[in-house]
C-alpha cells in the first residue's frame, strides 16, 4: 500500500510540475511548483531531444498554425488573400529563432521523468546506428501506425455496433 502511495505522489508531483511549466510557458498564473532539474540532466535530456527531432515538430506546428490562420482569415476576407499570405510569411519568420524554447521545454519534461543515468543510456542508444535509424524512421512509422489504428478503429466501430445491435435483438429490441 505504501509503495502505491509513493508512486501516486511522485506521478502527482510530475503532473503538477508539468502543469506549472506549461502554464508558465503560456503566461497563466499558477503557483510555482516546477520541479528543480539538475543542469546535467537537463543537458542530457536536450541532447536526446536534438537526436530525435527528425519530424521538425516546431516547424511543422508553426506552419500548420499559419495554414489554419490563412483559412480563417480568407474564409471571411477572400479579397486579402495575397496580403494575408505575406503577413503569415513574416510572422513565421519571427518564430524561426524560437525553436530552442520549445525543445528546452521538451527536455525539461524528459528530465523530470528520467534520471541522469537513464538519460545517458537513452542518448547512447540514439547515438548508435540502430537508434539513429529509429529516430529517422519514427515520423513515418508513427504515420503508418496512425493509419493502421484508423482502419482498426473504423472496423471496430462497425463490428461493435453490430454486436450491440445483436445483443439488443436477443432482448427483442429492434433498432
Amino acid at each position: 500500500m505504501a509503495l502505491w502511495n509513493i508512486r501516486n505522489w511522485a506521478r502527482g508531483a510530475r503532473v503538477m510540475a508539468l502543469a506549472a511549466l506549461v502554464a508558465g510557458t503560456f503566461g497563466a498564473v499558477v503557483p510555482s511548483v516546477a520541479q528543480e532539474v539538475p543542469p546535467e540532466e537537463l543537458a542530457m535530456a536536450r541532447k536526446y531531444i536534438d537526436l530525435t527531432d527528425r519530424g521538425a515538430v516546431f516547424e511543422t506546428t508553426v506552419v500548420e498554425i499559419g495554414i489554419d490562420t490563412m483559412r480563417q482569415i480568407i474564409t471571411q476576407n477572400p479579397e486579402i488573400q495575397e496580403q494575408t499570405s505575406t503577413a503569415i510569411g513574416e510572422v513565421i519568420k519571427e518564430y524561426n529563432g524560437r525553436k530552442g524554447e520549445l525543445l528546452d521545454q521538451f527536455a525539461r519534461v524528459y528530465a523530470i521523468y528520467f534520471n541522469l543515468e537513464e538519460l545517458t543510456e537513452i542518448v547512447a542508444f540514439y547515438e548508435s546506428p540502430v537508434g539513429q535509424k529509429l529516430a529517422t524512421a519514427n515520423a513515418e512509422l508513427n504515420e503508418d501506425i496512425r493509419r493502421v489504428l484508423q482502419v482498426y478503429t473504423n472496423n471496430l466501430r462497425t463490428e461493435f455496433f453490430a454486436k450491440v445491435r445483436a445483443e439488443l435483438r436477443e432482448q427483442d429490441i429492434e433498432l
